[in-house]
């Protein structure tokens, strides 16, 4: 189903809705309201590396910010059954996206990749890893021997992530940044100018004062609020782990096209 080349905004947008990574996605609506809600009360787990006090407290709140920013159907009464990504919301946020990653090309600066999801998104993030490596920047190597309560932090293809019992982990964990960073400071080595992740990866960064730009799927809001409060630069809404992850190489073909990344 990948459409070959990089397509017009136009046929992305159409892609996108085919393979569901955005349009009526896979993710039901009792799950998005569920996970808001928990976040709302407090619950540090769907908080992805960010602080966020106090000022998150009314799922409603939540609500509306996923509504305009994802494209979530704005009614608090829907409780149950399909819910939705904006697509056009999706191109936006990418070509905000590939601005920050031109800017991050024209100065050469260092960039960091890591993904809590990489059955979906590894790919996507080691494609524009090589891109911005093409165009002078540097890929920052994480230290040796990193790990948190989850497991080992490691970098594959460019990308850090979280190894446990010889498989690549999902995880909304900012601890795993946490350790990266702090390696990073101990060693006496500059953090990343740019971050490029998704989930705790991607909030624990900005929370660090990191830029941080990344992806977020419609039942993850903290990446969302984050962007709105300015912490997190640019967060893309999709879903993030369709059926193939080759579903997403039209996505990261049009992004890197946009960046002036693919000469």
């Amino acid at each position: 189903m990948p459409i070959p080349g990089t397509p017009s905004r136009a046929e992305l947008v159409d892609h996108l809705v085919r393979t569901r990574i955005a349009g009526d996605v896979a993710t039901p609506r009792e799950n998005n309201l569920s996970h808001y809600r928990k976040l709302a009360n407090g619950d540090r787990h769907y908080w992805l590396g960010l602080e966020l006090g106090d000022r998150w407290t009314d799922e409603q709140d939540v609500l509306a910010v996923m509504a305009e920013r994802v494209g979530v159907i704005d009614d608090p009464e829907h409780r149950h059954g399909q819910d939705t990504i904006d697509p056009e919301l999706t191109v936006d946020a990418l070509e905000r996206m590939a601005a920050r990653l031109r800017k991050a090309a024209d100065g050469e600066q260092r960039v960091l990749f890591a993904t809590g999801h990489p059955g979906g998104l590894l790919d996507v993030h080691r494609a524009t890893a090589a891109a911005l490596r093409a165009a002078g920047c540097e890929i920052v190597v994480i230290p040796e021997g990193l790990q948190t309560d989850e497991g080992f932090v490691m970098q594959f293809a460019d990308v850090a992530v979280l190894e446990r019992g010889a498989s690549l982990w999902h995880t909304h964990s900012g601890e795993p940044m946490r350790a990266i960073l702090t390696g990073l400071e101990r060693a006496g080595r500059p953090l990343p100018d740019l971050v490029v992740a998704d989930h705790g990866w991607a909030g624990y960064a900005g929370q660090h004062g990191v830029d941080s730009i990344g992806y977020a799927d419609c039942n993850d809001p903290a990446l969302f609020l984050a962007e709105s409060e300015g912490t997190v630069q640019v967060t893309v809404p999709l879903d993030d782990h369709v059926l193939s992850p080759r579903y997403y190489d039209p996505m990261t073909a049009y992004l890197l096209d946009q960046a002036g990344l693919t000469g």
